[in-house]
C-alpha cells in the first residue's frame, strides 16, 4: 500500500475540520502536546483522547475514539506500533476519513484495516511537519 501523495496530504489537511489526537498527553515537553497546540493554532478542533485525563489545553478529553459523538477528519496516532489496531478499529467504527501515524508508528496490518475500509492512510509522518511543508502557499 503506497502513502498519498504530497497534494493528496494537502488535500486532507484543507478538507479537515476535526483532529482527534490519540495519545495525547499533557506533558508541554511531548510530541503530542506539541502537536495538538500547533492544530488548534491553525483552527482545527481537536479532540484529545487519553483516558489518563480529563482535558488537555482546555479541551474534553476522551477515554477512547468510540465516545466522541462528532465527525472526525482525522485520526492523529501517538501510540506504540503496536497499540495501533485498537485504534484504527475505532476510527473505522466511528467513520473517520483519515488515520494517520506519526513519525516512528508503523503498522501495515493496521493500515490495511484502514485502506480496506476505505480510510485515508497516512504512516511515519508527522502532521506538524506535514502542514508546514504543505500548506504554505
Amino acid at each position: 500500500m503506497s502513502q498519498p501523495t504530497d497534494s493528496e496530504i494537502k488535500k486532507i489537511l484543507q478538507e479537515a475540520k476535526t483532529i482527534a489526537i490519540a495519545g495525547a498527553s499533557d506533558k508541554p515537553d511531548r510530541d503530542s502536546y506539541l502537536v495538538m497546540r500547533y492544530l488548534l493554532d491553525r483552527g482545527y478542533n481537536v479532540i484529545p483522547v487519553n483516558p489518563a485525563y480529563q482535558q488537555i489545553l482546555g479541551k474534553k478529553c476522551y477515554p477512547n475514539i468510540r465516545q466522541i459523538k462528532e465527525p472526525v477528519h482525522i485520526v492523529d496516532i501517538f501510540r506504540k506500533s503496536d497499540e495501533v489496531m485498537t485504534i484504527v478499529e475505532d476510527a473505522v467504527a466511528i467513520g473517520a476519513k483519515t488515520v494517520w501515524m506519526q513519525l516512528g508508528i508503523i503498522n501495515d496490518e493496521a493500515a490495511d484495516l484502514a485502506h480496506d475500509s476505505s480510510l485515508n492512510v497516512i504512516m511515519n509522518r508527522c502532521v506538524k511537519i506535514e502542514y508546514n511543508r504543505l500548506m504554505h502557499d
